[in-house]
C-alpha cells in the first residue's frame, strides 16, 4: 500500500471524532450499525467498547470466529490507538507484516480492517468499534461509513 493509503487512513481518524462518548452513546452507535448491516443482510458481527463489551451482535452468516476476529482486531486498536486497517497498512508499507513486525502472538492480536478507535475530542481513544465477516477492506470501509452518518446525526 502506498503513503497515500496510509494518509486517507489517518484522515479518517482525524475526522471521526467524538465530542463525548458514554454507554448510552455506545448503545446508539452499536444499534445504528446493526441496523445498517440488517438493511444490507451483511453477514456481520458488530462490537462497541468503552472498558468493556458494551454492544455485541451477530448477524445470521457469521460464527464464533467472526467474535475472536473482533477481539483481536480490538486489541490492536486499544494497543496502537489506530484503527485495526491503518496499523496492519503501516506494517505492510514497512515492507512486512504486522504478524512477523509486531512479534505479538497472531492469536490475540489481528491488524486486519475492521475495528477503528472510538476517539473523543481532548482526550484521544477511549473504545473501539467494529464490524467482523465482510473482506478486511470491506470491514473498515462499513464501519467508517457509519461513523461519518452516526457523527453527523449527533451535530
Amino acid at each position: 500500500m502506498s503513503d497515500d493509503t496510509l494518509a486517507v487512513l489517518a484522515a479518517q481518524e482525524e475526522r471521526l471524532v467524538f465530542r463525548w462518548f458514554d454507554n448510552e452513546t455506545a448503545l446508539e452507535l452499536g444499534a445504528h450499525l446493526l441496523a445498517a448491516a440488517q438493511d444490507r443482510t451483511l453477514p456481520v458481527t458488530v462490537s462497541v467498547r468503552r472498558g468493556q463489551r458494551l454492544f455485541h451482535a451477530a448477524l445470521p452468516g457469521t460464527s464464533a470466529d467472526n467474535d475472536a476476529w473482533i477481539d483481536r482486531k480490538s486489541r490492536v486498536v486499544d494497543r496502537y490507538g489506530h484503527s485495526s486497517f491503518f496499523v496492519g497498512e503501516q506494517f505492510r508499507a514497512k515492507g512486512t507484516t504486522f504478524e512477523a513486525g509486531s512479534r505479538l502472538n497472531p492469536d490475540l492480536y489481528a491488524a486486519h480492517g475492521g475495528v477503528f478507535p472510538v476517539i473523543v475530542e481532548g482526550v484521544g481513544p477511549v473504545g473501539t468499534v467494529g464490524v467482523s465477516g465482510l473482506p478486511q477492506a470491506d470491514d473498515h470501509a462499513f464501519v467508517v461509513e457509519q461513523l461519518e452518518i452516526f457523527l453527523a446525526a449527533l451535530s
